[in-house]
C-alpha cells in the first residue's frame, strides 16, 4: 500500500527509501511500547513479591504500608 505525505498541502507519494524507513520506525515503536509494558509489569510483580516476603516475616499490612 502506498503512503503519502503532505508538503504545503500537496500530496506526495513516499519513495521506496521513505517507505522502508517508515516501516522501521513503526516496528521500533511497537517494540518500545512493549518494553514499557514489560517494565511496568515487572515492577508490579516485584512489589507484590516484596510484600509477600515481608508478610512471611510477620509484618502486618499497616507496617508494610508504613515502609
Amino acid at each position: 500500500m502506498s503512503r503519502y505525505r503532505l508538503v504545503n498541502g500537496v500530496k506526495i507519494k513516499f519513495t521506496e527509501t521513505e517507505e522502508t524507513a517508515r516501516d522501521a520506525e513503526e516496528t521500533q515503536t511497537v517494540i518500545d511500547r512493549q518494553a514499557i509494558i514489560d517494565a511496568e509489569t515487572q515492577k508490579a510483580n516485584n512489589k507484590t513479591s516484596a510484600q509477600n516476603k515481608l508478610k512471611a516475616l510477620g509484618l502486618t499490612d499497616a507496617e508494610i504500608e508504613a515502609l
